[in-house]
């Protein structure tokens, strides 16, 4: 006699689903490009499946960075438009196995990315990648929207200058207002990244101070890069600074970036200032 079958042996387990990270500034310039790439790699070298995506359509630089811009055959638009199915496009690392690339077209413009596309796109990636990385273009316009369009969390990348936190203002207003999560009533983590930040510049009043930028913006704070000419010299080397220089103090605050990304609280301690100023700012949280 055959025992009977029980429903539940037909559940099948949902697979878990990746999470989207949009990395985006509302003025040009910031070093939003370079974030993307040394988040993406950060994230990698903790042991987690990294995809990072090139939004900016017709201005395309992430593959530059990531030095890959001679292995690009396929691109975003290809896939969006059916001309190729994503795993012609994906770029492969070669340096880190679980991190990998979908770069923008430089042929195409802003209008070749459409809604139902890109939903498309990044509801294949999330399925293979834990991290999809969204680099968003400048501004507001098309590109923007969409790459932050089905975003889970958000990274606001600034310099400390009057001009960068007023656009980011803007842009955390989109936030709250034009992504799915926010349509369906939830709310999207934000998060602040200050780059190219210079304490003693900060001290003589030739920029902002921390407290001054966060007070502004009032979302909580991620990691401060400091200034430094290592981010350049391994952006024109084709490789993120945690990979190009490693060693480095912007390479060390972008690594700890990623592990508070993770959930995995930590404290940067920068030679410039005092520990506990930096220990105060970090678990501040937005108002």
């Amino acid at each position: 006699m055959k025992k009977p079958r029980h429903k539940h042996s037909k559940v099948k387990t949902k697979a878990k689903q990746g999470r989207v990270l949009v990395v985006t500034s509302g003025k040009g310039g910031v070093g939003k490009t370079t974030s993307t790439a040394a988040l993406g790699a950060a994230l990698a070298q903790n042991g987690q499946k990294v995809v990072v995506v090139d939004f900016d359509i017709g201005l395309r630089n992430l593959d530059l960075v990531m030095g890959a811009e001679r292995r690009v055959v396929f691109d975003l638009i290809n896939v969006i438009k059916g001309e190729a199915k994503l795993a012609q496009a994906l770029i492969r690392d070669k340096r880190l196995a679980t991190l990998a690339l979908l770069p923008a077209s430089q042929s195409r413009d802003k209008d070749s990315l459409t809604e139902e596309g890109v939903a498309h796109v990044i509801g294949e990636l999330r399925a293979q990648f834990d991290w999809v990385i969204c680099d968003s273009p400048a501004g507001i316009e098309t590109g923007a929207t969409l790459a932050m369009r089905h975003a889970d969390v958000a990274v606001v990348v600034v310099n400390p200058e009057v001009s960068s936190i007023r656009d980011a203002d803007r842009i955390i207003g989109m936030l709250d207002a034009k992504t799915a999560k926010a349509e369906s009533g939830q709310r999207i983590d934000k998060h602040l990244l200050l780059t190219r930040y210079d304490p003693v510049r900060a001290r003589r009043g030739e920029v902002m101070t921390v407290d001054t930028v966060l007070e502004i913006l009032s979302i909580p704070l991620l990691g401060i890069i400091p200034e430094s000419g290592e981010v350049l010299l391994s952006s024109n080397v084709g490789a993120p600074v945690t990979l190009g220089s490693p060693d480095s103090a912007p390479a060390q605050a972008y690594l700890e970036a990623a592990r508070r990304l993770k959930g995995e609280g930590t404290v940067i301690v920068d030679s410039s200032d005092k520990p506990r100023l930096f220990q105060r700012l970090f678990t501040r949280r937005a108002a």
